[in-house]
């Protein structure tokens, strides 16, 4: 998707707010001492763990959908999604009285289909590791003349995800920085896109699994790079490249990206539910994991984190978070 001019601006992000009031949840922003003596700064959490679905795909998935004509919202909706996009969409889809078809990958937790079929969504699954997840979903959505919302290359998704920074910056005033997980960029590029409009001084920084540093690499590229299918416990940000439209935005707003270890994913996603009593899945989890493990340079002294999830069965939440987990 190519775009003569920005796919998302503070403007955009505003009317998603205003059309999300109501609809989605604002989410709280928690503080702890206990962290903040830990990393050495004053640490504001926008915890999207507790908005609907479980995470902050909601946003972006009803304010994308909430636009569609009637004539397209009666054929239905279609998806991609490695778990939390679909759940957005299918339930978005459920509010706005129109089915959705959704494309996940077979190796999928359990938990996040569950929860798709539990929003009334038909699943349609593939191999992530042979096939490509976007010709699956635009060939399905063709085939039964479907409307097809992209969990990130879309203008109507990055400005809704851009909500979640926009309140946790109405509710905190201006912070030094910013750090938001990246996955195919969207949330990061709305959030960015939020935090600079507002705030021009404001550091935006993103975070990656080390195993699946596409975006990183494409910034210092100056060009989006692909990678091997990335396998980490962060299922959410497995991608293999950024999308076209979030890297346009990411390259001209992020400052930095930090990389993190699947240990100290697990560490991060202990700490929340340990000393924060929160539950945060591996994805939503890489911010704090960055900030505990001083894979942030520099700290300043206010900083906006954006855990972006909550999506983890308690099997498997046992199994990573276990003191057993590393052997």
């Amino acid at each position: 998707m190519t775009t003569t001019t920005a796919p998302v601006t503070l403007d955009s992000i505003r009317d998603a707010a205003a059309r999300l009031k109501g609809i989605a949840h604002r989410t709280p922003v928690l503080r702890s001492r206990t962290l903040d003596a830990l990393v050495g700064a004053e640490v504001h959490l926008k915890c999207e763990n507790f908005q609907r679905v479980g995470a902050f795909k909601f946003r972006g998935a009803y304010n994308a959908a909430s636009r569609l004509t009637p004539e397209q919202l009666s054929r239905g909706i279609a998806a991609y999604s490695s778990g939390n996009h679909a759940q957005a969409v299918a339930l978005a889809a459920r509010e706005l009285g129109t089915s959705a078809v959704i494309v996940m990958p077979e190796d999928t937790p359990a938990s996040k289909r569950g929860a798709t079929l539990g929003y009334g969504a038909e699943v349609v699954t593939y191999d992530r590791y042979t096939e490509d997840r976007v010709a699956v979903g635009e060939a399905l959505a063709a085939e039964r003349s479907l409307a097809l919302i992209p969990p990130y290359e879309h203008p109507h998704v990055l400005a809704g995800q851009g909500t979640a920074a926009l309140e946790l910056l109405e509710e905190t005033g201006e912070l030094d920085a910013l750090i938001v997980p990246v996955g195919g960029g969207g949330l990061i590029a709305g959030s960015a896109t939020a935090a600079k409009g507002l705030y021009p001084a404001t550091r935006v920084l993103g975070v990656e699994p080390e195993a699946g540093d596409d975006t990183k690499q494409s910034l210092e590229a100056g060009r989006r790079v692909t990678i091997p299918v990335p396998r980490t416990i962060a299922d959410g940000q497995a991608a293999e490249t950024p999308g076209e439209l979030t890297f346009s935005v990411n390259r001209r707003l992020v400052d930095g990206i930090a990389l993190v270890s699947d240990d100290e994913i697990r560490d991060a996603m202990r700490f929340a539910f340990e000393r924060l009593k929160i539950v945060v899945e591996p994805s939503g989890a890489t911010p704090l994991a960055a900030l505990l493990a001083g894979r942030v340079e520099s700290l300043p002294p206010r900083i906006g984190v954006v855990l972006s999830g909550g999506n983890v069965d308690a099997d498997r939440f046992a199994r990573l978070c276990g003191r057993a987990a590393r052997s």
